[in-house]
């Protein structure tokens, strides 16, 4: 399985849907990659990319898991 990203990697959440209860919490949040963890996820979603979960340290020191459709590369200002 290909992962968009690695362990040590900066990302932005990126939530754009205004109605999902994380919009409000976590879009637009920066953090750092702690752990990658394969789950059977894309057997119920039919998209093999969900079986990866991000495990991310935001920037206020709280961990939290993402899948793929909720990260972007970091913005590099």
């Amino acid at each position: 399985m290909v992962k968009g990203f690695h362990k040590g990697d900066r990302v932005r959440i990126d939530i754009p849907d205004e109605t999902d209860p994380d919009h409000d919490r976590f879009h637009g949040e920066q953090g750092v990659v702690q752990d990658i963890i394969e789950d059977d996820a894309g057997s119920e979603t039919g998209d093999p990319r969900d079986n990866i979960l991000y495990q991310i340290q935001l920037n206020n020191g709280k961990e939290m898991g993402f899948r793929w459709r909720d990260l972007r590369p970091a913005d590099t200002v």
